[in-house]
């Protein structure tokens, strides 16, 4: 985190600060932001932590830096929308609007920066981990970090060589990834079903125990630290003079900066200022399971490399997530998707009970290019952005707060930023 004894003065003026969206993002910008010594207004249209940042799968996956679309995923996009049990689906009747942004994904993959853009992306998530911890001692929440290796698992050989090569990217910047045969699994984790006969032990990672509750943690303490919630929907932004203003249902909030970092609903705020981001969201769905047998119990996140779902030993249950349905923010859950991900979770798991399961559906913001927005807007200075983090929102959340805090105090990040800079979607 930034030494904020060392500033300059400059840098430690005060200033009022809204920020829209109460998700881990938004919250440790306001974290952020409110402990340097601004005065930070956080608002939302839901509580804090209700959307993403509550049901995702709690990884943090400090070496998860591929784009998302890459010639080798390309290639199995048409079996993953012909298997009915597939990590891939399209609600048809949003194929329509989808089409324009699909092409641009589907292109990115080919693109000659795949690498470049990979290696910015590491930037965000590579201190993931040590970053957590020190925001967790921070807001006195050490124990819901567990740092391990994690599994990514697989039926066949030829499932674990489809991902080889992502793997042997990540051991080239330094990251320690084993193959393990079907004996060295099993005394790993002795629940997994028999069928899984292949795996990538990828080591030096971590995950959250309970995600909603690590999100509650950062923002007691950023109450605690005199900021300020406003549940409200937010209905238009402003700019008058040196003021941002937000216009919500219930007041109107006027700062000196204004930082939107609502997730998949960001192009939904921003596009009141007249500004036009092709942002997609990928509906992602969860099954968690609260009542878990002893001898089904996992100790560490394991990964369906071929079905692309995680499961995670979390403090209520074991908790399987995944999936990736095209169908906007308006749709609601799928129960035919989500019953594709439980009858996944018991084919892992033989004999798991998932009578009392609960489910969930949220929105991943994800560009076209797999990188996020994380840059002034281009109309105001005074204005920043930060969204589109796709599946990495978590990961890549302390990251992203330590940036937009640098940018508000007039830093320089520590990091090189220019290839998340909204300009290159406009």
């Amino acid at each position: 985190m930034v030494d904020i004894a060392a500033q300059s003065k400059e840098s430690r003026q005060a200033k009022s600060v809204t920020v829209i969206g109460a998700g881990i993002i938004g919250v440790l910008i306001a974290l952020q932001l409110q402990r340097e010594g601004h005065r930070v207004t956080l608002i939302d249209k839901d509580q804090p932590g209700s959307g993403c940042s509550f049901g995702n799968a709690g990884i943090l996956a400090r070496s998860s830096f591929a784009p998302l679309s890459s010639p080798s995923s390309i290639k199995q996009v048409p079996s993953w929308l012909l298997n009915p049990n597939g990590p891939l689906s399209i609600c048809w009747g949003y194929l329509y609007k989808i089409l324009p942004w699909l092409t641009r994904y589907l292109m990115a993959g080919f693109r000659s920066d795949y690498q470049q853009r990979g290696e910015a992306l590491q930037q965000l998530t590579d201190n993931s981990v040590q970053l957590y911890e020190s925001l967790c001692t921070f807001a006195d929440c050490r124990e819901l970090i567990e740092k391990i290796d994690y599994l990514q698992v697989y039926r066949s050989e030829k499932g674990l060589l489809k991902c080889e090569a992502d793997m042997q990217w990540r051991r080239a910047l330094g990251y320690s990834v084993d193959r393990l045969d079907a004996q060295a699994l099993q005394r790993l984790e002795p629940a997994l079903a028999e069928s899984f006969k292949y795996a990538h032990l990828i080591r030096d990672h971590g995950f959250v125990k309970d995600p909603k509750a690590l999100l509650s943690a950062f923002y007691d303490k950023f109450c605690a630290l005199g900021g300020e919630f406003v549940q409200a929907k937010v209905k238009t932004i402003e700019y008058h003079q040196q003021q941002c203003l937000v216009f919500n249902d219930k007041e109107t909030l006027y700062s000196d900066k204004l930082v939107v970092a609502a997730g998949a609903f960001s192009a939904r705020v921003i596009s009141s200022t007249g500004i036009h981001i092709p942002l997609e969201t990928e509906r992602g769905y969860h099954v968690n399971c609260a009542q878990i047998d002893a001898e089904l119990q996992v100790s560490r996140p394991i990964m369906d490399g071929d079905l692309k779902y995680f499961v995670t030993p979390m403090n209520h249950g074991l908790r399987f997530a995944g999936l990736v349905e095209f169908g906007g923010l308006d749709a609601p859950l799928n129960m035919d998707r989500a019953k594709t991900l439980e009858k996944n979770a018991q084919q892992m798991l033989p004999g798991l009970n998932t009578q009392d399961a609960s489910y969930w559906m949220g929105f991943r913001p994800t560009l076209a290019d797999s990188m996020p927005v994380i840059s002034h807007a281009p109309d105001n200075p005074n204005v920043l952005y930060a969204f589109g983090h796709q599946h990495l929102g978590l990961t890549c959340a302390p990251m992203t707060a330590n940036i937009v805090s640098d940018l508000i105090s007039g830093r320089t990040p520590a990091i090189d930023i220019s290839r998340f800079d909204v300009q290159r979607l406009l």
